[in-house]
């Protein structure tokens, strides 16, 4: 994948681990209770926002998640009143969910639904359906695969969503929102709020363009061009985080190590371009990854990115901590699978807005896989070195 649109794919997962510090604090676990929030607005005006409790700090703030999935986090200052009200009816059909969430979209939007996701998009509905197909192999791949290791996983309980646009341009100003100034460094990303995946069509670089013309849309011819792999690649990467975050494996806002987050979805990312969708098995070579990160030698890099976050939020560092990430998983995941397993289980115990220290962090992974230490980098570095 292109380093440029890697640099800030951390996106809400950094940004807003940082915002809720605030809001942990001696965080409440209490049974979720259906309120109706009045909250004060920055032009001084109020809006009215309902939702369960996923979360509470002793001063007041809350963390709520609407029935749409959405979370929102409320410091105590803005909150003007809270109501216990009945909780509402679900939304009966997926149709259904897709039309309350196109009235947040601008004009010209369409919905496919499938078995496990709503795609809302304005670009041609053959690109739509070639990205739900993608998705869809996903979702089935990913359970299955975390089953089959041992992991306590389920399949989401509502629909995913996934957002499409037909051009950057349209993205970019729709994107800005959620990633400020920085929406034309990033071709898709998952956001941990909205837990909405969000691109556009890709197929609109240069290299693809000519296949998105109407009348030559043909996935064989697509997936026969090699820009096509930083395509599989960027939608696999988003829609693993998006499953990873509604399966079980991770909880949302929870203190999930981004090494962990990262390495997971780049795990996944490699595509397939000869197979019909452009993706077909979990943890082959990524060989961008692998040569990025064989180009690297700086001693104490495991433990850096074990005991924080910093490397992947800064993009003069960020492309060689994904690199980092990936190779450490990949490693785990080959030569320490069941450990691993025992590892992300104690991470899905990990509550919203609770973070961890760097000392807790580098003691989840002692207890599990030992020391971070240049033995272990070294091992990691063979390994990475002998795959082919």
């Amino acid at each position: 994948m292109n380093a440029r649109s890697l640099r800030l794919i951390p996106l809400r997962i950094a940004a807003t681990m940082a915002a809720m510090i605030s809001l942990s604090a001696n965080a409440d676990t209490r049974s979720p209770e259906w309120l109706q929030l009045e909250v004060r607005a920055s032009d001084a005006s109020c809006d009215v926002v309902e939702g369960f409790i996923k979360a509470e700090a002793a001063d007041g703030g809350v963390l709520v998640e609407q029935m749409n999935g959405e979370l929102c986090l409320f410091q105590p200052d803005i909150i003007v009143s809270r109501t216990a009200i009945p909780a509402p009816i679900p939304f009966e059909s997926s149709q259904e969910m897709g039309q309350a969430i196109l009235g947040e979209l601008p004009p010209g939007f369409n919905i496919l639904t499938t078995k496990h996701y709503i795609f809302c998009f304005n670009t041609r509905r053959q690109y739509a359906q070639w990205t739900a197909s993608l998705f869809e192999r996903l979702n089935d791949s990913f359970i299955n695969y975390w089953k089959r290791a041992g992991c306590d996983i389920e399949t989401p309980k509502q629909p995913l969503v996934v957002i499409i646009f037909s051009d950057r341009k349209e993205y970019e100003k729709y994107s800005t929102a959620d990633l400020t100034t920085t929406s034309h460094q990033v071709v898709g990303y998952y956001n941990l709020l909205t837990n909405r995946v969000t691109t556009f069509d890709l197929t609109g670089s240069e290299a693809l363009r000519p296949f998105t013309q109407s009348n030559n849309f043909n996935t064989g011819n697509l997936l026969a061009h090699p820009a096509a792999a930083n395509l599989v690649a960027t939608l696999i990467h988003e829609g693993t985080h998006q499953m990873a975050f509604n399966c079980g494996l991770h909880q949302r806002l929870a203190p999930i190590p981004l090494w962990v987050c990262e390495g997971i979805a780049t795990y996944f990312e490699t595509p397939d371009l000869a197979t019909p969708r452009g993706w077909h098995a979990i943890g082959g070579v990524n060989h961008p990854r692998r040569q990025q990160f064989l180009k690297l030698h700086k001693q104490g890099w495991l433990q850096n990115i074990v005991e924080n976050d910093q490397s992947f939020r800064h993009s003069d560092a960020a492309t060689d901590a994904y690199a980092q990430a990936w190779a450490t998983t990949a490693f785990l995941m080959k030569t320490k699978k069941e450990l691993f397993v025992k590892y992300l289980s104690t991470l899905s115990t990990k509550k919203a807005c609770q973070p961890d220290t760097k000392e807790q962090r580098i003691k989840d992974f002692e207890q599990t896989f030992g020391s971070p230490d240049k033995d272990m980098e070294q091992d990691i570095a063979a390994f990475v070195t002998r795959m082919r």
